[in-house]
């Protein structure tokens, strides 16, 4: 069985600098010497970087990568062009965030609180958002493509300006819909394009 060593974050670092000093300092005859040291530096320096900061390495990135999401309370932060792809946001708080042009792509938000929050150019794609309060949020031009469902959201005042939707989506959104977004003064069912 192999067992990997762990070396604490800084002392890896340096060993990697060291690594990377010691590699400039050989003189390389060859061509073929030459492009494999320099292959050698880019890996050295990719785990540099990646050593330095782990989140890099997973694809929400940064503070809020994977497994740190579910249900935490984010009112008010601004996630404007984030990429939150496949993060569990499960019952978090987004009230009133800024969330412009954010990637939900495949992401979980069942039960999440998006009510008063700026989701205008979002993507939502393949992403759950059923049970979400998605009261008085403003959604125009997001995007709601493939299995995205908002089954059992709360929408009331919520504006669907040019969000492509499926077409039971749409029926079921039609059945629950009512208010004026107080922000863009669109009824939600005008905005659903709800018959």
């Amino acid at each position: 069985m192999l067992h990997r060593i762990r070396f604490p974050r800084a002392k890896w670092n340096r060993f990697l600098l060291c690594c990377l000093y010691f590699l400039q300092r050989i003189e390389t005859p060859s061509l073929w010497e030459s492009i494999s040291k320099v292959s050698l530096i880019a890996v050295l320096s990719t785990s540099i970087v990646l050593a330095s900061n782990p989140a890099l390495a997973f694809k929400g990135g940064g503070p809020y990568g994977a497994g740190v999401t579910r249900g935490q309370d984010l009112t008010g932060k601004d996630f404007s062009g984030r990429e939150l792809i496949k993060q569990d946001f499960k019952t978090a708080n987004f009230k009133g965030a800024k969330l412009l042009g954010a990637s939900f792509f495949d992401a979980d938000l069942t039960g999440a609180d998006l009510s008063d929050s700026d989701l205008r150019g979002a993507d939502f794609s393949l992403a759950n958002v059923s049970k979400a309060n998605l009261s008085n949020a403003n959604l125009e031009g997001a995007l709601a493509t493939g299995n995205t469902s908002f089954k059992g959201s709360t929408i009331t005042g919520a504006d669907f300006t040019d969000v492509p939707l499926r077409d039971d989506q749409r029926v079921y959104l039609c059945k629950v819909a009512d208010g004026v977004n107080p922000v863009t003064g669109n009824e939600t069912r005008e905005t659903l394009l709800c018959r």
